[in-house]
């Protein structure tokens, strides 16, 4: 057979296709013979300039591969070592659903696509989180309190959103499927506001006398507006749960390269963010104002059509998760309804007793299995067989559960302290979108003789600082960090996120030394009483502002990536793209929790300020903002200790506990899973 196959096939390189045949046998029969499955394929002649077997291997893979399928369903020792020599990726598939390959799929390639999909998509939406309270307000014709609660109610409606669209993709329908679909929702979201702003007919007259009373919207025209507003916020919802899921699918956690890949992925993932925000927050900005709303969401329907098309070109080079069909949430909320069932069960002291089904008869099956952990041991009992109840072949899932579930339940349970942690550092970023661009409307914001920035443009400056920043830390301090540590990524995910709260302390307490010494220019001007854009502004830069900013952004950088990457790392295979939301969700509690501080906080101080509370009142020089960014900056602190005792007794997955220091000869644990 070694002659037929020189004569029909160059003695090349055919591993690729040695999956390709293995594909066609187990998933067509088992009665072909090497040689007919030669002839079955075409994949062979595209096979040159491939590192491969020679014939004598080849033809001994192929044979092999048949004999050991007439022996077991399940793999055996030779079969994993075949699959680890052909580079094949666990859990993953390519977009004709045979096994993704290392070398061809996925990486870096596929990944920058992801990352220029998602650049478009924040060109297309950043906009509108600080710019769309004057198009409601000045062009619909809402009251100005009615306007700000469409904004929040958009954003809070597309971040829950996004925990259901993470169920869904992780459950059902895949995470690629997931985002093609929120893709087309945004871009036909977009398109209806685009044409609302253009037709007259689909919005209310222009008002002559803003100050007066001005045609409402009708009911029709409301109608149109609030449908294409949510079918963007479901859209967005789906881009936020899926899309940095998908584009770390491409990397391989185990493998010491593609870990340090995946760091600089969710490092560029946030410098994309950055470069589409800035380009949102000047251009789209810009266009909206001086052009019309109708260019503006024009622009936005544009970028996410190339978002969309960038991405789906990517398909032949992903590796496609494939969606597990059952919820792995179902599966977590079956521990805690067990072991509650199972309260009164006594704990065996041999682990080895709690129930897991056999991995050699599971293993054709992709399945996860978790070794069991000291932790939490409470929800053990939910593993605990009840022989007298249960059927040992076929458990009640809601009274016996296996070891891995009981792990991944431990698993969430654990990360829901640090996730507590985060929301005070959306407190403060809160603060910097609100009150920080109100210092800026009362300073000079001239960059030149000639051009101001404009108000809703205040926001590029921390951004700007991102751009900068992320890539110097990604190329210069990672590597430094990494030769010092070991660690793929420089630093663990814990350490990262609390370099990033820590941060934040500080950027408010910065915060509260530049509003002091812009109230003493105020004051020292006699222009404490002076209004905003109606008044000269005071003669201190808006570039003051900077410094907060600055700090801020790098705690951004640290802390928001940080919880991207441990959210995804750590999360059970089912929940990859849910866990991911977890980010999402703690910014939606950061900034519900920013309003009831700002109320309660008034509330306390109004009996002790001539203003009746530190932030009330329109009269910003008149306020006391800069106690309450100190109070911030000390909460923020406090926020920042309860954090490191969260870390130091957290316990990392077990795939997760090692990293291979890069010459791979040796490991080192991560100093916050030690005991």
């Amino acid at each position: 057979m070694d002659t037929d196959l020189n004569q029909r096939y160059p003695p090349a390189d055919r591993s690729e296709f040695c999956l390709y045949q293995q594909s066609l046998f187990h998933g067509h029969g088992r009665d072909r013979t090497p040689d007919i499955m030669l002839k079955e394929s075409s994949y062979l002649p595209t096979m040159l300039g491939f590192v491969g077997f020679s014939n004598a291997v080849f033809k001994e893979v192929l044979c092999r591969d048949m004999e050991k399928s007439e022996i077991s369903d399940g793999k055996s020792v030779d079969d994993v070592k075949v699959e680890e020599e052909l580079q094949l990726v666990d859990g993953k598939v390519d977009w004709k659903g045979r096994k993704a390959l290392k070398y061809k799929h996925g990486g870096m390639k596929a990944s920058s696509l992801i990352l220029v999909s998602m650049g478009f998509e924040n060109l297309a939406t950043f906009s509108l989180a600080v710019n769309s309270v004057p198009y409601f307000h000045g062009i619909m014709h809402y009251d100005l309190a009615d306007a700000a609660n469409m904004l929040t109610n958009y954003m809070g409606v597309s971040y829950i959103l996004s925990i259901l669209v993470a169920l869904v993709a992780d459950t059902w329908i895949g995470r690629f499927k997931s985002v093609l679909i929120s893709g087309c929702f945004e871009f036909v979201g977009l398109a209806l506001l685009a044409a609302q702003a253009h037709y007259p007919s689909l919005k209310p007259a222009a008002c002559a006398n803003p100050l007066g009373q001005c045609e409402k919207l009708k009911s029709g025209q409301e109608a149109f507006l609030f449908i294409g507003l949510y079918l963007l916020a479901f859209g967005s919802a789906g881009m936020k749960a899926s899309l940095p899921s998908h584009g770390a699918d491409q990397f391989d956690e185990a493998d010491t390269k593609e870990a340090r890949q995946m760091s600089t992925f969710f490092n560029t993932l946030l410098l994309a963010v950055c470069i589409g925000g800035a380009v949102s927050l000047t251009l789209v900005v810009y266009v909206q104002d001086n052009k019309g709303w109708d260019w503006g969401f024009g622009i936005g329907t544009i970028a996410v059509l190339l978002g969309i098309i960038i991405f789906a070109a990517g398909l032949p080079l992903y590796r496609i998760h494939v969606a597990q069909g059952t919820s792995a949430l179902i599966e977590i909320i079956q521990v805690y309804v067990a072991a509650i069932r199972n309260r009164n069960l006594p704990l065996p002291e041999d682990v080895t007793e709690l129930y897991e089904i056999e991995q050699a008869k599971e293993s054709a099956v992709e399945i996860e299995f978790l070794p069991h952990r000291n932790i939490f041991r409470f929800l053990d009992k939910a593993a605990i067989s009840n022989e007298q109840c249960e059927k040992p072949d076929a458990p009640n899932p809601w009274r016996l559960c296996r070891v891995t579930q009981v792990e991944n339940a431990k698993i969430i349970l654990s990360m829901i302290p640090v996730f507590c942690c985060t929301i005070i550092m959306t407190l403060c970023l809160a603060q910097l979108q609100t009150f920080s661009i109100q210092q800026g409307y009362t300073m000079d914001t001239r960059l030149t003789k000639h051009f101001h920035i404009p108000p809703a443009s205040l926001p590029i400056i921390p951004i700007t600082f991102l751009i900068i920043i992320v890539p110097i830390y990604d190329r210069i301090f990672v590597p430094v960090l990494r030769k010092i540590t070991g660690i793929p990524t420089g630093v663990t995910h814990l350490q990262r996120i609390g370099v990033g709260l820590i941060l934040s302390s500080i950027s408010m307490a910065v915060a509260a030394v530049i509003e002091v010494k812009r109230k003493r220019v105020a004051r020292e001007n006699n222009m404490l009483d002076a209004k905003p854009i109606i008044s000269p502004p005071l003669p201190i830069s808006t570039f003051w502002l900077s410094f907060q900013y600055f700090i801020f952004g790098i705690a951004d950088m640290f802390t928001y990536i940080g919880l991207l990457e441990f959210f995804y790392s750590e999360a059970p295979k089912g929940l990859k793209s849910t866990s991911t939301c977890f980010l999402w969700s703690s910014m939606a509690l950061g900034y519900f929790l920013s309003t009831i501080v700002v109320k309660s906080v008034n509330c306390a101080t109004k009996h002790y300020t001539k203003s009746r509370g530190w932030l009330a009142g329109n009269n910003i020089n008149r306020n006391h903002l800069n106690l309450f960014y100190l109070f911030l900056s000390i909460v923020s602190l406090i926020n920042f200790c309860i954090y490191l005792f969260v870390s130091k007794r957290y316990k990392y997955r077990r795939d997760t506990l090692q990293f291979q220091i890069p010459d791979g000869n040796s490991t080192v644990e991560d100093s916050n899973s030690k005991e």
